[in-house]
């Protein structure tokens, strides 16, 4: 499929799964390879739906409802990505006593292909990172933190290619600014590098060299911020307008709900697709 007929395709039929209440489309042409994407982000220790009673999401959520979901999905089309954009930590009393551990466990039960690392990931420390890192039978992905001063070296790859369909689809991961977000002594030595600059040479080393038909940013930047107000935070939609080669930034971090991807022109006028699953594991 060339890459504007999937950037329309993908963007006119991208489903989404409210938990607790669904609405799904999908193609109708038994000519083309199919894949299925699915993601969440900052889904923050939400093991358990939310109660009855909650007075904003009654009975909504909860990772046994996704993983049902995700396995009928899975059954219907083999050929599926899963992908979370971080925060998968911190959030509830699961947290608290597990510290990770019981999340990584229900992921890959879940059968996840990568996870990006979100702030959140930071809340125990880099040792706490790395004490649950090994649990994790799916990819950490992230190209922008320079873990080699810290324990969390070698168990982090910058991006990783999944073949579904015959379709060749590379994953590279981007993680927000630390400083001023996370306590200094929870990163430790680990080197936040310019998302953009990493994002160029991720996009080259998959698009030019590896020859992917798709490239995926796994993204936990953000998707968008008040340049007034953070005028250095990079957005998913900074991302998207100033790089190219990238056609689908899946993103998290400001727990944005949106109803439909977004379509951004790259430096090279081509569309690339932003989306965002909100928060909680509210939807996949």
């Amino acid at each position: 499929m060339k890459r504007r007929d999937f950037i329309q395709k993908t963007a006119a039929s991208t489903a989404f799964l409210t938990l607790g209440g669904l609405s799904l489309s999908s193609f109708s042409n038994t000519d083309v390879k199919r894949i299925t994407i699915l993601h969440t982000n900052d889904t923050h220790s939400h093991i358990d739906p939310f109660a009855a009673d909650h007075s904003k999401y009654p009975n909504k959520g909860g990772a046994a409802r996704r993983a049902s979901f995700v396995n009928k999905m899975r059954n219907e089309n083999p050929n599926l990505l899963l992908l979370d954009a971080g925060d998968m930590f911190q959030g509830t009393p699961y947290f608290n006593y597990y510290g990770g551990e019981l999340e990584f466990k229900i992921m890959n039960m879940m059968k996840y292909d990568a996870a990006a690392i979100g702030n959140h990931e930071f809340d125990n420390g880099v040792a706490g990172l790395a004490a649950q890192a090994p649990i994790a039978e799916f990819d950490i992905i992230n190209a922008n933190y320079d873990f080699k001063n810290t324990v969390m070296n070698g168990f982090t790859k910058p991006y990783e290619i999944y073949i579904k369909d015959g379709i060749k689809i590379g994953v590279f991961g981007l993680g927000v600014k630390l400083d001023g977000l996370v306590n200094k002594k929870e990163y430790g030595e680990t080197v936040y590098l310019d998302p953009i600059e990493v994002a160029q040479d991720m996009t080259r080393i998959l698009k030019e060299e590896q020859k992917c038909d798709l490239v995926i940013c796994l993204s936990h930047l953000g998707y968008e911020y008040n340049k007034k107000v953070n005028p250095e935070m990079i957005s998913d939609l900074d991302l998207a307008s100033k790089t190219k080669n990238i056609d689908l930034i899946i993103g998290g971090h400001t727990h944005t709900f949106l109803e439909k991807p977004v379509i951004v022109k790259n430096l090279e006028q081509q569309e690339v697709i932003v989306n965002q699953a909100g928060c909680f594991g509210l939807r996949v």
